[in-house]
């Protein structure tokens, strides 16, 4: 089977193909058992002869232009095989030669009859019908929804009776029957989608008898019991007692007669609703062997005849948690609307019948229903509306305790990390590393001094642990109470974890080194804490020991003792970890630097002080509450050596004599433990004598860092003696002070001998290992917490999350032998690979801010980490050969590239390695096993193409895989075959050799082009075969991966292990972070509406809802389940456009299980432009379309239980669906408020008008409620406050206009694909987007989905307000004016520099020129993006645009009611007019005509003529028709009018492909542009750019981006147009050349006789000296700004010509040099003094090598 899979292409989109080819070959294998081989078959035998005619079939279809219902697609191929039918056919196109088809050998039950010959199985397909019709109507996806809408339907009438009930004072009788007529609703409803069954399924689709049948029963009679349900219901509600159908009988005998048939239909409901409460029954039902039970199912659930969609059950626990769920919402809902949206509409409606039957009987009666309708019309869309509302509340709230649960969001901050760093090690070795780990150093009593350190002598180390080590070991063991083998392990990961944060430039040298375990082998304790985790904590115990003596004392005895007084600090881990490194490394500090002579009196005294403590007499002994004094002056001392050491320069040899020192060294080495008492200071006497005559005879050396280390330590000696208790009575207390003061006095000891104490310091500043303790030391006592945080808040964000999901709930790691194989597949087309140097120094836009100067502007703390990383301390060194490639990375994985997904992906390898180390696995089998576990194959589609290309992307490609060895890329590669043009079409797979070459590992021979569907999918089928693990992990172009993450995958792999429910798990789905989202408010706009997507959404559908599906990439796929089931992703052309959500849809329907587990995360970026977003909305929006016309949704949406169906719908196609129902309310909303006021009609008979204020309320607060659940997500993870903070944020920077805009556009794309089609992949871009967009641009963007909308829904707005009567005007419109604002500001709002003055000028003219224009494309022309724009109204069908035709029927109405009404109503026998309405218009029609043929013969005239002439024109037709509108004010109304008339016979005509109406829609878009201008020039008059630039890129500057470095360098590059470059290494032979070439340049002109040789001599002179010897600086360059200009005018007016004629001096000769070209040309025109930029008083002199370097 695999073989069959592995060449069978674009076929393994066609599971139970497969199958068949499989069943055929091992029938055919099978028979011919026993007999020999009668032929050999070539090596491409089965590709040639099965695979490529079937291909041929799909290759013809899926590339035909027809919509959906006329072509065929992969599943309809698929679905043949469905079918007996397919085993007639034979699975090959050739008879074998011997002329015996082996399949017709034996007792074949499908074989042909006697005398037929058997057809092909592509012959069987060329004849295969359609399965499914994917018409493009509404009515499929109602079809496919029909159960939620007809609960809706149902509820919504039940809620409108309990209303009238309880306004009208029903009896419960009468209410019951009035109730009752739901069953009438049920059995309607019923069959309406029975009759769109017939019309989904005719033409086309070939059905079975019994299907026929039982379609023809359930129409028959469920219409025979609608029509006496009818009746009977009718005669039910008679007023009085009538003889009907022979039976005279009271209404209640009716009603009964109605209520027993209608039982009778229910009794499918009844079942039914059993099997929504327990869904396994179903699955019992559609899987049950009984011939009776599927009969019966096939005439009544068609859809049980299907081959998928038999098992999609839950358990009963998950099903009872859902439906609890489902309850809770659905109760709330009925209550909410039933007060706000149905009783609410009860009065008005009996006001309005009790007048048309009481008060006016002579109104007509119609019209009092289509008021009542169009009244109720908008409640009962919102009422469908707010049932997602409220889903996203219940999901807030779901989402919030299922992460509480997770114990997600407990470690939110670096003091989180602090207080339960204690507990990660045994949670780290628990989970994440298999049984069998250890560390391979052995047990912890291996640190114990086995190995001698490099930088630590013996002695070093002896007197740091004393006499007894083990004592000292034990001490230590208990101070970090746990296992000391789990602390060395997770330090090793924990620092290969910050060393990749250092790698990756997020920390700084000094951030890492706060962050690392450290080690100084030879030392007590096996590892250090970080600094981060103890700095500050000596403080505290600090205030600890200080606090009053009555808190610790014993309260009966009065004692006190070390057991209570140190209570607080043995009881904090880290507290005694502090103390007992401070301790240690202290110790060792002062031993070090007194040196061997006070050795052994520093060991007595810790001796001393330590068996105090074992004691537990050291309060006793020592006065710790004034320890701070101590403490203080040895912060001094740390810090002051910290400073000095470091800039120390050893002197050349030792100042004091060897002998001494050497004596000193053997005494204090092998008489460490002496005890020398006060007594014995007289033996020393002569010792002293010789010791001051040495120093009387020695040159006074002067050493500032020796004076101040010993002012520092004799202080803190002095405060130690005063800290000692009881010294005349305690003999070892006066030890101790007498050897403090003994090491104070010696006059050869450190404190006096000045060459000794420089010699010590000298020393101990050469050894790598004391500068280490030193630094160590320093951030402990020296330092506070917040100094030793990361600064990054990238690396704060990564080190919490980390240490959150070691206390989550993970699977235990098996062993790296025992866990399961993966590999990490990503799809490539032709995305930025590695950005080059031209890349990042080409300017965006025309502002001149360059790609890396964005980068290093909006990652400044990034960029200088990575300057510190690489020794960089000169910027202009970035481009040389050295660091060029480092800084190529850099740019690189700050952006959208593949370079940063493989760098990425690649963790995994390096993780693996890691844990494999720790489970103390050799090399050989470590790299054995990495091929075996892991592989990361890059599906670069057009590689082939693009390395005969020569295009660079192709060897960033291969630089990726030199760097990467186990990294493999797939290719599809194309050999032309013919001169005809055929093609033979390859699946290659190479990798890198390890030698700089790459190596072709497979070449599998395809039939064909794979990319014959959506190219993605296709892509990444085609290099399935190439991957070999047991599981799948896809990957997008635009993710990255951690390092950290990536430790944590073979626990992620586990889950498949389990299985929770009924069914295995077959998708895992990991949460992602949106990382593009610090780069403006719409990027992090972006980042927060995915961030609530991917995390709580994600969450919610899987636990409680148990309906997640597949939603993109990085989900990890059980391969084995998906390679026998269509693959990871469906790809036929269109109706697959969201490919990857029906990998979700196809595994539900097949028995799969989904899972989602958010303990690991991957990076995702997301769009960050309006117009990116824009894009990606629309294209999310079509896909969203198709699907609810394919096959997947109406399976699923028919086969899962209610309740699952409602989480579903709205956790999925509901959003966008309530997207186009949300527009169409406020549409309807605007246009009924404004008919009502227009007509007059807002008032019910003569009672005072009640304002309809309930739907805005519903409209706007309602809406606010979507960002519960932003909300939620925030607080989990942040805090509450924080998220409080951020969604403050987004509403004063416009998130409200930004979503509500972008509900527009869904409902924009989802209608129109709906109904006409044209969905297609949508390429959005990955780039950084930071320039002034044009108005034209936007204009053609954003004009015929939101501005003309936006600008419709403001005129009805006003024109509420000029009619109507009611009041509360605000209260009424605001969500509305909110929405119409939204729609034609947001697109500006978001645009930078948009409010620019000038920009605004560059901007109108540019647009008048593109509305002029008539020639070009649609960029370049209003008129040709106008047929583009509106060229899918000649695909819409005639239904559909009846149905748009409502529009212009609005148009009239309100076109009518405004020519009929008072306004602006003139009475011209009060007010004549002074001229003649009819006179005027007359010259304006004159004038008018004048223009047209001023137009016509504009070329033939001159300027001043033209420009009079125009002007004339312009002002005479302004005048007039100014003079018409004040002379007679009725103008004013009719036109009004007239617009909405014109609407509404532009619309008609549009619909009716008139090409005439073109001309009405370009003055509507002339005048609607020039009124957006006219509003943008006023609000720049009030200077909102200024707060716009703020507001759009505050996130960015809370995030230490300063934009206003890239704003600043737009503006000044927009003023000056030369451009300033920086310096590069190679400058000096660029300069070189450049005189070379100029010299050459003036010797011609001179032998040409056109310049004399004192030209050559100055001009020479001052290149030299302008381009090389200045050498400008940035800082030069900002001065020489104001003489850029000056010097351009200079150079191209006094011009030198060459021998060409050309101008030597223009940028064409000296190249992108505008400094250097300007001071050239200056100087080179000028007898002035040159200039020059730098201020010193040395010339500089330039002297011409004989031979110039290589370029």
């Amino acid at each position: 089977w695999f073989c069959v899979w592995g060449e069978a292409a674009n076929i393994r989109h066609m599971p139970e193909c497969l199958w068949y080819l499989y069943h055929k070959m091992m029938e055919e294998y099978t028979r011919s058992e026993g007999f020999s081989q009668t032929r050999s078959l070539y090596a491409g035998n089965f590709l040639d002869n099965v695979v490529a005619p079937i291909y041929d079939i799909v290759f013809k279809n899926m590339k035909s232009k027809e919509d959906h219902v006329e072509r065929r697609n992969y599943d309809d191929f698929n679905e043949f095989f469905w079918s007996r039918n397919c085993l007639r056919f034979k699975y090959q196109s050739e008879i074998n030669h011997d002329g015996v088809d082996l399949e017709v050998m034996g007792n074949n039950v499908a074989g042909p009859i006697a005398g037929e010959s058997i057809q092909s199985i592509a012959e069987g397909l060329s004849k295969a019908p359609k399965t499914f019709l994917e018409k493009r109507s509404w009515l499929r996806s109602v079809l496919a929804l029909n159960r939620i809408l007809e609960w809706h339907i149902v509820t919504f009438y039940l809620l409108a009776v309990t209303a009238f009930a309880r306004e009208g004072i029903w009896g419960w009788v009468y209410s019951l029957q009035v109730a009752s007529a739901i069953f009438w609703i049920f059995n309607c409803l019923h069959l309406c989608w029975n009759l769109l069954e017939v019309w989904g399924a005719y033409p086309g689709i070939h059905l079975s008898g019994t299907a026929v049948c039982g379609s023809i029963f359930t129409l028959v009679a469920r219409f025979l019991i609608l029509v006496y349900q009818t009746l009977y219901l009718m005669w039910a509600f008679s007023p009085q007692k009538n003889n009907y159908m022979g039976f005279e009988a009271d209404t209640t005998f009716w009603w009964w007669q109605y209520i027993w048939i209608s039982l009778f239909c229910m009794i499918p409901y009844f079942f039914e609703s059993i099997l929504q409460v327990w869904p396994a029954l179903s699955t019992k039902l559609y899987t049950s062997p009984n011939d009776y039970v599927q009969a019966l199912l096939n005439i009544l659930y068609p859809l049980s005849r299907l081959y998928v969609g038999k098992e999609v059950h839950e358990s009963f626990s998950h099903a009872s948690v859902y439906t609890l769920f489902w309850w809770t919402l659905i109760t709330w809902k009925l209550f909410f609307s039933y007060i706000f949206e149905v009783y609410s509409m009860v009065l008005p409606s009996l006001q309005l019948t009790d007048d048309y039957i009481n008060y006016y009987p002579d109104q007509n009666f119609t019209k009092m229903i289509v008021v009542l309708i169009l009244r109720w019309f908008p409640q009962f869309i919102v009422y469908l509306i707010d049932s997602s509302i409220w889903y996203a509340v219940w999901q807030a709230f779901a989402g919030t305790a299922v992460g509480f649960s997770d114990h997600l969001g407990d470690v939110r901050s670096i003091d989180d990390i602090r207080q339960n760093f204690g507990r990660a090690p045994e949670n780290f070795c628990k989970k994440m590393l298999s049984s069998d780990a250890g560390s391979r150093r052995g047990s912890s009593a291996s640190f114990l001094g086995g190995s001698s350190s490099q930088n630590i002598s013996q002695g070093e180390n002896s007197s740091l642990l004393g006499a007894d080590p083990h004592k000292l070991q034990s001490y230590v063991n208990r101070l970090l109470d746990v296992r000391i083998q789990k602390w060395v392990m997770f330090s090793a990961a924990w620092n290969e974890i910050i060393d990749h944060f250092r790698d990756e430039d997020i920390i700084s040298n000094t951030e890492s080194n706060n962050l690392k375990f450290s080690r100084f082998d030879g030392f007590s304790q096996a590892i250090y804490l970080p600094v981060f985790q103890t700095a500050g904590v000596i403080d505290n115990i600090m205030s600890e020991l200080e606090r009053p003596v009555d808190e610790y004392k014993n309260s009966k005895t009065g004692v006190l003792s070390d057991a209570e007084y140190f209570k607080p600090i043995s009881e904090h881990v880290i507290m005694l970890t502090a103390v007992s490194e401070v301790w240690e490394l202290g110790s060792y500090l002062l031993t070090q630097m007194l040196g061997p002579v006070h050795v052994a009196d520093i060991n007595v005294i810790m001796g001393t002080i330590l068996k105090w403590s074992e004691k537990g007499t050291l309060s006793g002994h020592v006065q710790c509450e004034k320890l701070r004094g101590v403490l203080n002056h040895f912060v001094g001392l740390v810090k002051i050596m910290s400073k000095g050491l470091g800039k120390r320069k050893p002197a050349a040899k030792p100042r004091s004599t060897g002998k001494k020192l050497e004596s000193s060294e053997s005494g204090g080495q092998n008489k460490m433990r002496r005890a020398v008492s006060a007594t014995s200071l007289a033996t020393l006497e002569n010792e002293k004598a010789e010791k001051k005559s040495l120093q009387k005879s020695s040159a006074i050396v002067v050493d500032a860092l020796r004076d101040q280390v010993r002012d520092k330590f004799r202080n803190m000696a002095h405060t130690m003696k005063g800290l000692v208790k009881d010294v005349s009575c305690d003999a070892e207390s006066r030890d101790v002070v007498d050897r403090i003061t003994f090491l104070l006095s010696m006059e050869n000891g450190f404190l006096w001998d000045d060459d000794y104490a420089s010699d010590r310091l000298d020393d101990i500043s050469k050894k790598m290992t004391y500068k280490a303790v030193l630094k160590k030391t320093y951030g402990i006592v020296a330092c506070h917490p917040d100094e030793v945080e990361p600064k990054s808040a990238e690396a704060r964000r990564r080190l919490t999350f980390f240490t959150n999901t070691l206390f989550m709930d993970m699977p235990d790691a098996p062993s790296i032998h025992d866990m399961f194989s993966w590999n990490v597949l990503t799809p490539y087309y032709s995305e930025d690979v590695l950005y080059g140097k031209d890349d990042l120094e080409k300017r965006t836009d025309e502002k001149g801010v360059s790609t890396l100067l964005y980068l290093k502007t909006l990652y400044r703390s990034q960029w200088n980490n990575f300057l510190e990383r690489l020794g960089i301390t000169d910027e202009e060194k970035i481009w040389s050969k050295k660091y060029v490639d480092e800084t190529r990375r850099w740019a690189s994985n700050r952006a959208q590239t593949l370079s940063r997904t493989v760098n990425g992906m690649m963790y995994y390898e390096k993780a693996l390695r890691l844990l494999a180390n720790l489970e103390r696995l050799d090399t050989d089998t470590t790299n054995d096993l990495m091929g075996e576990k892991f592989g990361y194959i890059v599906s670069c589609q057009v590689y082939g193409s693009m390395k005969r290309n020569q295009d660079r992307k192709a060897d960033d490609i291969e630089q990726l895989m030199h760097r990467y060895p186990h990294l493999r890329v797939s290719y599809i590669d194309s050999i032309r075959i013919n001169r005809a043009g055929s093609m033979m079409c390859y699946s290659v797979l190479v990798k890198s050799d390890g030698k700089g070459n790459i190596q072709e590992i497979y070449r599998v021979r395809l039939p064909g082009n794979p990319i014959i569907g959506e190219g993605k999918p296709e892509n990444q089928n085609h290099a399935m075969i190439f991957t070999r693990g047991e599981f799948l992990q896809t990957i997008d172009m635009n993710q990255e991966g951690y390092f950290e993450e990536a430790l944590k995958m073979r626990n992620c792999l586990q889950e498949f292990a389990k299985r929770e429910g009924p069914l295995p798990t077959t998708i895992l789905g990991l949460r992602e972070h949106i990382f593009t989202g610090s780069v403006s408010s719409l990027a992090n706009y972006m980042a927060l509406q995915e961030l609530s997507f991917v995390t709580l959404g994600q969450r919610v559908l899987t636990r409680p809802l148990h309906i997640r599906l597949h939603y993109g990439h990085p989900d990890i796929f059980d391969k084995l389940f998906f390679i026998t089931r269509g693959g990871i992703s469906k790809s036929s052309k269109g109706i697959n456009l969201s490919e990857d959500i029906f990998a979700g849809y196809n595994n539900v329907l097949r028995g799969g299980a989904v899972g989602f587990k958010e303990y690991l995360q991957v990076g995702k970026g997301r769009d960050v432009g309006m117009s990116q977003i824009y894009k990606f909305e629309a294209k999310l929006s079509q896909g969203a379309a198709e699907q609810t016309l394919s096959r997947d949704v109406y399976r699923m949406c028919n086969r899962l239980d209610f309740y699952r169906l409602l989480s579903f719908y709205y956790g999925g196609i509901g959003h966008y669906l309530s997207n186009v129902l949300t527009i169409l309310t406020v549409y309807v909303v605007v246009y009924l408020m404004a008919i009502l006021a227009i007509f007059d009609m807002e008032q019910i008979g003569d009672r005072k008008i009640t304002p309809m204020g309930t739907i805005q309320m519903l409209l706007g607060g309602l809406g606010l409620l979507n960002t519960i659940p932003l909300f939620a997500t925030l607080g989990i993870e942040r805090g509450w406050w924080s998220a409080i903070r951020e969604i403050f944020h987004v509403f004063l920077s416009g998130g409200p206009l930004h979503f509500m805009f972008h509900i527009q556009t869904k409902a924009t794309y989802m209608a129109q694909t709906i109904l006409v089609g044209g969905a297609q992949y949508r390429s959005t871009g990955r780039g950084f987007v930071t320039q002034h967009t044009p108005f034209d641009e936007l204009y053609r963007f954003f004009a015929s989905s939101h501005l003309y909308l936006g600008f419709e829904l403001a005129a009805g707005l006003i024109l509420v307000l000029i009619y109507t009567d009611a009041g509360q005007y605000f209260g009424r419109t605001w969500s509305l004016w909110l929405a119409a604002v939204s729609f034609f500001f947001a697109p500006f709002w978001f645009n930078p520099l948009t409010f620019d003055r000038k920009q605004i000028v560059s901007d109108y003219v540019v647009w008048l020129q593109w509305m002029k224009c008539s020639m070009g494309g649609g960029t370049k022309s209003w008129s040709m993006w106008w047929v583009e724009e509106n060229a899918f109204y000649k695909k819409m069908p005639l239904v559909s645009k009846f149905f748009s035709a409502i529009k212009c029927v609005l148009y009239f109405l309100v076109g009518e009611g405004i020519r009929r009404s008072d306004l602006f109503k003139s009475d011209f026998a009060l007010n004549k007019p002074i001229v003649s309405v009819g006179h005027v218009l007359i010259f304006i029609t004159a004038l008018f005509a004048l223009s047209r043929v001023f137009t016509a013969n504009e070329r033939s005239l001159s300027y001043p003529v033209r420009r009079t002439l125009g002007i004339i024109i312009f002002t005479g037709i302004f005048l007039g028709v100014a003079l018409v509108f004040a002379e007679d004010t009725n103008c004013i109304r009719n036109a009004l009018a007239a617009y909405y008339g014109i609407g509404a016979f532009s619309l008609i005509g549009l619909l009716a492909g008139f090409k005439f109406v073109k001309y009405s829609y370009f003055v509507h878009d002339l005048v609607l542009g020039h009124l957006i201008f006219m509003g943008l020039f006023l609000l720049s008059v009030v200077q909102l750019g200024y707060f716009q630039m703020w507001i759009l890129y505050s996130n960015a500057l809370s995030n230490d981006v300063v934009i206003s470095d890239i704003l600043r360098y737009a503006r000044r590059s927009q003023v000056s147009s030369v451009s300033t470059q920086e310096k590069d290494e190679d400058l000096p032979e660029q300069v070189a050349e450049l005189r070379k070439m100029v010299q050459r340049q003036e010797q011609m002109l001179v032998d040409a006789g056109i310049k004399g040789g004192e030209g050559l001599t100055r001009s020479t002179s001052s290149v030299s000296q302008s381009t090389y010897g200045t050498s400008p600086s940035a800082t030069d360059f900002n001065i020489a700004n104001k003489e850029i200009q000056e010097g351009k005018r200079l150079a191209y007016s006094s011009k030198s010509l060459s021998m060409s004629g050309l101008d030597v001096w223009t940028d064409m000769a000296l190249g992108d040099v505008p400094v250097n070209s300007y001071m050239t040309s200056k100087q080179a025109t000028s007898t002035q003094k040159p200039v020059n930029f730098k201020s010193s008083d040395q010339e500089f002199t330039f002297s011409q090598p004989d031979t110039m370097p290589p370029r």
